[in-house]
């Protein structure tokens, strides 16, 4: 007969261990195609010397008097413009010599950012909105409204772009900054068109887009919160690079003399100016070229740097 003193113990039951420690910098982290690009244009050299130079022009162009207090129109002719330039005395009015009217190169440098950026940044944000508002349009209604934007944007694509600007200019007496960004807007908003409406009409077949649609969402609600976001990074990278083009068109308008003249401060027009006396004062049109070609070398190497962040398959 069994004891029935003795009790029967459980076993006892065997310890769990502890979760291994997640080290949150190992961690996998979900990030969006902009997370993704953003931490590839930080280590991106390009990159880095690309805005570092953008940012020097910028702070020049908003407080070109903490770089120089001469007045960049004032001439004295008493500053010859063969006298040779003074590069050990830097940022004075001497260092990079005088033009023609012995005014001061460098200070004429200084504020000639200005005109430049202005025309190149609002002629970009000009043609980037209207480009992609017609672009989403066109791309996403598709049919009959499709057609019609498209062969309207066929006929301003088919216009020169310097050449129409030049006729656009012509129609002006008076030529400011705001006319040259005019005048640039009103051809150059066609290659945006283009890039956003292929971008529209691959996004809209994405099931996210059926998803809210099927939902309920109005075409606003699903234009401007699921489409425009998701098509943007094409134009974002053509916008960028497009920048240091429209640089570049604005001093040769003015080179031509058909975009900004005197008493407005451009490199394009002291480069034009500097031009005559080239054979004897080679610095008057030195300098403005130089800085034009560092500018659009920034804009193009930010554009090429966004383009790979943007690109999964360049990475």
């Amino acid at each position: 007969m069994p004891d029935m003193t003795k009790t029967e113990t459980p076993a006892a039951e065997a310890p769990v261990a502890p979760a291994a420690p997640v080290d949150p910098k190992n961690a996998e982290k979900a990030r969006s195609l902009w997370g993704d690009a953003w931490a590839d244009l930080r280590r991106n050299p390009y990159f880095v010397v690309s805005s570092v130079l953008i940012l020097i022009l910028l702070t020049i162009a908003a407080f070109p008097s903490l770089f120089t207090s001469v007045d960049p129109t004032k001439g004295d002719l008493v500053n010859h413009f063969l006298s040779k330039p003074e590069l050990a005395k830097v940022g004075s009015p001497e260092w990079l010599g005088y033009d023609g009217q012995g005014r001061s190169v460098y200070a004429r440098l200084i504020y000639g950012t200005r005109a430049s950026i202005i025309v190149a940044v609002c002629v970009t944000l000009i043609v980037t909105v209207i480009g992609s508002l017609t672009g989403m349009i066109a791309g996403y209604f598709g049919g009959v409204t499709d057609a019609i934007m498209s062969r309207v944007t066929d006929i301003f694509f088919g216009i020169p772009f310097l050449l129409g600007s030049m006729v656009v200019l012509q129609a002006f007496t008076k030529r400011t900054v705001w006319t040259v960004v005019f005048a640039l807007a009103f051809l150059g908003w066609t290659q945006i068109n283009r890039v956003m409406r292929g971008a529209v009409i691959t996004v809209k077949q994405a099931d996210y887009v059926h998803a809210a649609k099927a939902l309920g969402a109005g075409t606003p609600r699903i234009l401007f919160r699921h489409i425009l976001p998701n098509a943007m990074a094409p134009v974002i990278v053509v916008s960028t690079i497009a920048l240091g083009g429209y640089v570049s068109a604005e001093a040769t308008l003015s080179y031509l003399g058909l975009g900004l003249a005197s008493p407005t401060i451009s490199w394009g027009v002291d480069i034009s100016a500097g031009a005559a006396q080239i054979r004897v004062a080679e610095h008057i049109l030195f300098y403005p070229s130089i800085m034009l070609s560092l500018t659009v070398l920034a804009f193009i190497m930010l554009g090429e740097a966004v383009r790979n962040a943007l690109d999964p398959k360049l990475r």
